[in-house]
């Protein structure tokens, strides 16, 4: 069985996160598994976990703005469009942005952009607070197996292979957040 972390117990869990751990935290709709976007060896874990093409890229979550403004190339954003996404967070919408150089390739995957969600969800929003930045955010599941949406069916798919679990509730959405191109607004996932 993965450690199960309380919602006071943050500060631990930042601290799993920064020396390499992956950990199962709860999102808007399922749970998700999540790393430090720049730690390699962290992130491939994950994608041994769930079975998954590293091809597939990921998204980012945050508390904030600021903690993915340094992954947009803000050059190729056009002032309006900015605008429109910043008026959607914090918020159940996650947007593809042209990507900067800060953006580590195997989080991006075989993608051009970088998908980027500010939550509204409390628990996934303070989780960011507290590791001071974004996180990588996909769904706690083998691939091709439903999300998980609670926390015996995670420590069913993953156990002790996890670094641990926080143990708060999901948000209120039924259906993982829709993806759009934030450039076109094209719907890349609904």
């Amino acid at each position: 069985m993965p450690k199960f972390y309380a919602l006071a117990e943050l500060a631990e869990v930042a601290n799993v996160l920064r020396t390499g751990g992956v950990i199962a935290y709860p999102t808007e709709a399922v749970f998700g598994l999540g790393c430090d976007p720049h730690d390699h060896a962290a992130f491939e874990r994950i994608f041994a976990l769930k079975q998954r093409p590293a091809t597939q890229g990921v998204l980012l979550i945050a508390a904030d703005f600021e903690q993915v403004t340094r992954y947009v190339d803000m050059t190729k954003v056009p002032p309006g469009v900015l605008a429109q996404v910043r008026g959607s967070w914090p918020g159940p919408y996650t947007w593809v942005f042209p990507r900067s150089a800060e953006v580590p390739d195997w989080v991006a995957g075989a993608h051009e952009g970088i998908a980027l969600r500010v939550t509204a969800h409390g628990p996934a929003a303070a989780l960011c607070r507290s590791f001071g930045g974004a996180l990588v955010s996909t769904s706690a599941n083998p691939h091709g197996q439903p999300p998980a949406r609670d926390v015996a069916t995670v420590a069913a798919y993953f156990g002790d292979a996890l670094d641990g679990v926080v143990d708060a509730p999901l948000g209120g959405s039924s259906q993982p957040t829709t993806i759009r191109d934030a450039l076109t607004g094209a719907i890349i996932r609904s």
